[in-house]
């Protein structure tokens, strides 16, 4: 399953409104067959701008940071998930680049310059 990172602005609640808008979260990625890595709290700040969402202007939110692996399928459910739940000011999926080893990529092959040069000459 590939790896995906959700990016999240919650509406600036109080602590346990904080808490179980994140538990529906999580339950609904849970639900959906992902597998939660780690949730991170990245702390409430002043959005950059004003935005409106559900019939509301929001000047501050709760940024969050959800690591997950989960089938693909289940991406455009999620969002739809999220975009229809009243706590979540700005949901955002991102997809993790899957680590690269060494042995996978040669490198750059050098060009054989001498057998191009040879066979123009003759």
């Amino acid at each position: 399953m590939p790896r995906y990172e959700l990016a999240l602005i919650m509406k600036a609640m109080q602590r346990p409104e904080m808490a179980a808008a994140l538990r529906r979260t999580v339950e609904a990625l849970l639900e959906n067959g992902a597998l939660v890595r780690n949730l991170e709290n990245l702390g409430e700040r002043t959005l950059p701008y004003k935005i409106s969402k559900h019939n509301l202007r929001h000047t501050r939110g709760g940024y969050f940071s959800v690591d997950f692996e989960a089938p693909p399928a289940i991406i455009p459910t999620m969002l739809d998930h999220l975009a229809r739940d009243v706590d979540v000011v700005r949901p955002t999926i991102l997809k993790h680049k899957s680590p690269t080893t060494e042995d996978s990529c040669p490198g750059l092959i050098p060009p054989a310059y001498e057998a191009k040069l040879r066979s123009k000459r003759k």
